[in-house]
């Protein structure tokens, strides 16, 4: 199972598969990833951007919240 979640505003998309540890973010416009997030030591559960999409938190089966910069790196 993959789960995404979409901020309020662009086309960008957080998404993870269900047995992965990296949460990876994608131009929805152009099919390019433009981040992969790493930290978490267990399988990430769920992503949620925030209001502005500049944040996007996740959480993960190792009891951690993590909230990350949610802009793409050039």
């Amino acid at each position: 199972m993959i789960r995404a979640s979409k901020p309020p505003t662009g086309f960008t998309l957080a998404l993870h598969p269900a047995v992965d540890i990296t949460v990876k973010v994608w131009d929805a416009a152009t099919g390019q990833e433009s981040l992969t997030l790493t930290g978490h030591t267990s399988w990430v559960d769920s992503v949620a951007f925030s209001p502005d999409g500049q944040r996007l938190a996740s959480a993960s089966f190792d009891k951690t919240v993590k909230v990350w910069d949610a802009t793409p790196r050039r």
